[in-house]
């Protein structure tokens, strides 16, 4: 994401990411949620979320590659 220079703005606060594609009329929703995504871990933790996620967009997957 900051290689891009989309987000120029983002400081990351993890080493990795995982990213679904969403229409650009969202974009600043998702950027929203990515300033915010510390806290919002705090509530729901990654594992959670991304498993939802996962669910929500109907992506089969097996628990055991996740960990």
């Amino acid at each position: 994401m900051k290689q891009t220079g989309l987000f120029p703005l983002f400081e990351a606060w993890q080493e990795s990411y995982g990213a679904f594609t969403y229409s650009i009329k969202d974009k600043e929703r998702i950027s929203n949620y990515i300033k915010n995504q510390k806290e919002h871990h705090k509530h729901e933790g990654f594992d959670e979320e991304y498993k939802r996620l996962l669910s929500e967009h109907k992506i089969d997957f097996d628990e055991k590659f996740l960990l």
